[in-house]
């Protein structure tokens, strides 16, 4: 990697809880349904059996993945920001865009990410964009579809 693997809190525990949902709960039910398929017989033929290994090497795969980016994960506490009037990891920011379109964002890692609910990597264009950011600051967007103008509208962080 060539940058830390920032995440939130809640980011962090949602991780631990994906890692122990899919080890403890669904890895033993595949197992249990293969080891069963496995002992119908034929397995060249088998829907149970084929389904069965290729979800478990799909779940074994994430689980790696996400050990991976817990083990490389540090922690960043966005209430703990020494500088709240600007936008850095954590920051929820509320701004708008030359067609008067208001947007809140809230800055996270990239394994947290979820543009529906307005969490978006504090790596992307967007991010890139806002981080360091204050109220009444104007910043340029650089999106592929082109350059866009935003105005800080709001910086907050959980606890304000």
């Amino acid at each position: 990697m060539d940058h830390p693997n920032y995440i939130t809190p809640d980011g962090h525990a949602a991780l631990i809880a994906r890692h122990i949902h899919l080890f403890q709960v669904e890895r033993p039910q595949i197992v249990e349904t293969v080891s069963w398929a496995a002992g119908n017989g034929d397995r060249s033929e088998n829907g149970d059996y084929i389904y069965g290994r290729k979800r478990l090497r799909e779940i074994d795969r994430e689980l790696s993945w996400i050990s991976k980016r817990l083990k490389a994960a540090v922690v960043v506490e966005p209430a703990a920001q020494p500088d709240k009037r600007r936008a850095f990891f954590g920051a929820k920011v509320r701004y708008v865009e030359a067609d008067d379109t208001e947007r809140t964002v809230t800055l996270v890692g990239e394994d947290e990410t979820d543009t529906s609910a307005g969490r978006i990597s504090w790596r992307s264009p967007v991010g890139t964009a806002l981080k360091g950011a204050a109220v009444g600051d104007v910043r340029v967007l650089r999106l592929p579809g082109g350059n866009r103008e935003v105005e800080i509208l709001a910086v907050t962080y959980p606890g304000q």
